[in-house]
């Protein structure tokens, strides 16, 4: 470890391996970085999935693209064409190792597994004191990816905790060209529930189970509820485990993130990489990390994650305080919305590219009474963030 770098990224997830990938692609340009990550090795414990609007980063990564989805419930299905944007798919495995073979080449970048902070940054001077188990360094710029505290009830105005097995069957049991984005056909009406499905091939399938909720749920809170999603579908063919995967991503943040000090920018899942009724969060990370890049590649101070426009959060969190107030009803809304609205509209929206006139499309597509009686909270809400 070199005793000073022009910045420090804490953490190398998706968001710090993005920035450090960005940073070492500005050759001469890029400032001596160093990434610090607690883990010891790479494993592919994760999925990354978005629409392709036409300038997706990592082309080369995408391990499968999907032209169809579904979203089902008791009461019916709506199929949704998406062969113009496809759904697709980069898995954590393909990510870690582009990443780390590109940090390797390039002379500026220091990445170093296994490595823990002892104590959080402080101020010296003009720069920032870094101390790790492995060594101490100043920094001139931090990015810090990591969360910001455990997730907790009370946290979030839900939480959308997830747990899946990628699984391969002896019979072709799959359609590889449709995804199941959301199946509420056999949740618990009580609990925003559903089932979603990858499938990579006839035999070969990412499914996984997804609660909306006010208190985050482990893997192990999910695991009856997969197993009974995986028997299900599978209707009693066999199968074997291949890998598994869990996560809990925030779903509109009750307090807005905390102003940059300077120098000292957070980023990541806990401070507005993840769209709040989505949850999608890695194209939002790869136009960030473009922006930031290329700002720090000028010598300029780095930024976080820009924030959404005023409609789009007002209209994110009256959908969220909804799906709060009545869960029972989720079921019903998503159907209608996915069902009602153009797909390519849709498709933006869900996507963070909405135009004004896609607004309109959803809003026209959801049924009004609950919303309606939702409209004053989300105010209140809005007002607070001024």
């Amino acid at each position: 470890m070199q005793s000073q770098y022009d910045v420090v990224i804490l953490g190398g997830g998706c968001a710090g391996l993005s920035l450090a990938i960005r940073l070492a692609e500005l050759g001469q340009r890029c400032p001596q970085t160093l990434i610090v990550e607690q883990r010891t090795a790479y494993t592919n414990d994760r999925t990354w999935c978005f629409w392709d609007d036409g300038a997706t980063r990592h082309r080369t990564l995408i391990q499968h693209r999907w032209s169809q989805m579904t979203v089902r419930n008791n009461a019916g299905q709506a199929i949704i064409d998406c062969g113009d944007t496809p759904y697709q798919m980069i898995p954590a495995e393909a990510f870690y190792q582009d990443a780390v073979e590109t940090l390797s080449l390039c002379p500026a970048t220091d990445l170093q597994l296994g490595v823990t902070l002892t104590r959080e940054p402080t101020k010296l001077g003009s720069h920032w004191q870094i101390v790790t188990a492995a060594g101490t360094c100043l920094a001139t710029t931090v990015i810090d990816t990591r969360p910001s505290g455990r997730p907790t009830q009370g946290g979030a105005t839900l939480w959308q905790s997830f747990s899946g097995q990628e699984i391969e069957c002896e019979a072709p049991v799959f359609d590889p060209s449709t995804i199941n984005l959301m199946d509420f056909a056999t949740a618990d009406p009580t609990r925003i529930l559903f089932t979603y499905i990858l499938p990579v091939s006839t035999h070969r399938a990412l499914i996984e189970v997804t609660q909306f909720g006010r208190e985050p749920l482990t893997g192990d809170a999910l695991a009856k509820d997969l197993s009974l999603a995986i028997s299900r579908r599978l209707l009693g063919s066999s199968y074997k485990i291949l890998r598994a995967e869990e996560g809990i991503l925030p779903m509109g943040l009750l307090t807005p993130p905390h102003p940059a000090e300077r120098n000292y920018v957070k980023v990541g899942l806990t401070a507005g990489a993840a769209r709040p009724c989505t949850g999608y969060a890695f194209q939002r990370i790869q136009r960030w990390a473009d922006t930031c890049a290329q700002r720090l590649g000028k010598g300029r101070p780095a930024i976080g994650h820009a924030p959404d426009p005023p409609l789009l959060r007002a209209m994110d969190h009256l959908f969220l305080s909804v799906l709060r107030a009545h869960p029972e009803k989720a079921p019903g809304i998503f159907l209608s919305l996915f069902a009602n609205t153009q797909s390519d509209r849709m498709i933006r929206f869900l996507s963070g590219r909405g135009r004004l006139s896609d607004y309109a499309n959803v809003i026209a597509a959801l049924p009004i009474l609950p919303f309606l009686q939702q409209v004053p909270k989300a105010l209140l809400w809005q007002e607070s963030w001024r």
